[in-house]
């Protein structure tokens, strides 16, 4: 059931002030104004894949128009990977579709001698897609998607199916369902969302980042892997960002949401979504039982830094980047064109103010972190 959220206004189209820590300079409005930033850091992150279109552009245009001196290598190995390497401290920061575990935020404390710090960037959403253009619009809801998964529901003109889309000619075609084969905060998203909405599905598969899944289905890498797999398996189905399904030009699904509303996702549906997010103080949370005109497959992204163990220029450089991303207007408009929505401005504050805790208790827990640490 729906409760009595806080609505957090998430406006794509309106841009923010890059007023916070120099915000990359300042702002840049197309985030072109020639460079002339100071800065000077090599960055590694690795994790998530969901974001790696928008982040490799974000760092594309930073590294080339905003801050020249700054190096910066993002890796898409999929958020399991990228929890790990942050944990094991082998990358400055990481990403994931989930945010860390009191038992992760226990671990990466007594790892680095102080306190991990995240927060999350943008929102997404995780659609249902297929390379059948006949197919662009199906209606699916919570229970025809666990079945088809769990493979209680073999063919698209199912019954059930063919219940949700009265006026639409399905084929008999055999569904060939794809899932992420490695660490994945996509899965989570989707797993996360089937076991809020399927009792069935929470008790067989749960959620996670890596399920048992069912016989019969056909893994990918990433979400690139996976859409390689829709593409490649006659009938392939499968769940990836927004911007891979538009990148590949595969249909996708309306999923019927909380009110019982068929919702396609747009980048307006997410950021309707978003705003259905009640969001601690700690930032852990999830966007859960979607109604109105809001897309019900809806995640965040997280990043992940330390208060403590980077040499300043580097933790310098994490704090202007991310805030550049997070609060100049070109970069905020890129992320709606790739079909990500931006952080609310209430949010956005919020954000800002956690990223720079990155870094802030460096003189008192540096031991055991990078010996050149510069308090």
């Amino acid at each position: 059931m729906r409760n009595g959220r806080s609505k957090l206004a998430v406006l794509a189209a309106v841009p923010l002030l890059a007023t916070a820590c120099g915000g990359g300079g300042g702002d840049t409005g197309d985030g072109s104004d020639g460079g002339g930033g100071d800065l000077s850091a090599s960055l590694t992150g690795a994790g998530a894949s969901f974001p790696d279109p928008l982040f490799q552009d974000w760092i594309y245009t930073y590294s080339n128009d905003v801050q020249p001196g700054v190096s910066i290598n993002y890796q898409s190995v999929g958020s399991g990977a990228g929890v790990e390497q942050f944990l094991e401290q082998t990358v400055d920061f990481g990403s994931s579709e989930e945010p860390l575990s009191d038992e992760d935020l226990a671990a990466a404390s007594e790892a680095r001698g102080c306190e991990a710090v995240q927060f999350p960037v943008v929102f997404g959403a995780v659609v249902i897609a297929f390379n059948n253009p006949d197919l662009d619009g199906l209606v699916l809801d919570a229970e025809t998607i666990a079945g088809i998964y769990s493979r209680d529901i073999t063919t698209f003109d199912d019954p059930a199916i063919a219940e949700l889309n009265p006026d639409m000619e399905l084929p008999g075609d055999e569904i060939v369902p794809v899932h992420r084969s490695d660490g994945s905060g996509t899965t989570y998203v989707f797993s996360h969302y089937l076991s809020t909405e399927v009792d069935s599905w929470a008790s067989e598969y749960g959620e996670g980042k890596e399920l048992d899944w069912a016989d019969g289905l056909v893994g990918g890498q990433q979400n690139d892997g996976v859409a390689q797999g829709i593409t490649q398996n006659p009938g392939g189905l499968g769940y990836v960002n927004q911007s891979f399904a538009q990148e590949a030009g595969l249909s996708v699904a309306k999923v019927v949401n909380e009110d019982g509303n068929p919702v396609a996702p747009t980048l307006e549906a997410t950021i309707a979504a978003s705003e259905e997010a009640d969001i601690p103080e700690n930032f852990q949370f999830a966007i859960d039982d979607i109604g109105g005109e809001g897309y019900p497959i809806a995640g965040s992204n997280w990043i992940f830094t330390y208060t403590c163990g980077y040499e300043q220029a580097g933790a310098d450089a994490i704090i202007d980047f991310w805030t550049w991303a997070l609060t100049d207007e070109g970069a905020r408009e890129l992320a709606g064109e790739l079909g990500y929505a931006p952080l609310g401005e209430g949010l956005t504050d919020r954000v800002v103010a956690e990223l720079e805790k990155t870094n802030s208790e460096n003189a008192a827990g540096d031991s055991g972190a990078d010996e050149g640490a510069d308090s």
